[in-house]
């Protein structure tokens, strides 16, 4: 499960749980994700998350975590 941490946010993706429906992606209106080769998402902008926890509250598959360090 990797975890990108910046600042006062974390997001922790489990990429066992993770079906890559790319809600967590289509959610977030920070561009904070995008699909990596395996069309799984992946953090690229944490510097833009402002912790509003879309991506994690309509994930189906409870894969991805926010949290605030």
């Amino acid at each position: 499960m990797p975890k990108v941490k910046q600042g006062v946010y974390e997001i922790e993706i489990n990429y066992d749980w993770c079906k890559g429906c790319e809600l967590c992606i289509e959610f977030c209106s920070f561009d904070v994700l995008e699909v990596d080769e395996k069309g799984k998402p992946r953090v690229v902008r944490l510097e833009a998350c402002t912790s509003c926890k879309l991506c994690e509250l309509h994930c189906p598959d409870l894969a991805i975590l926010v949290r605030e360090l």
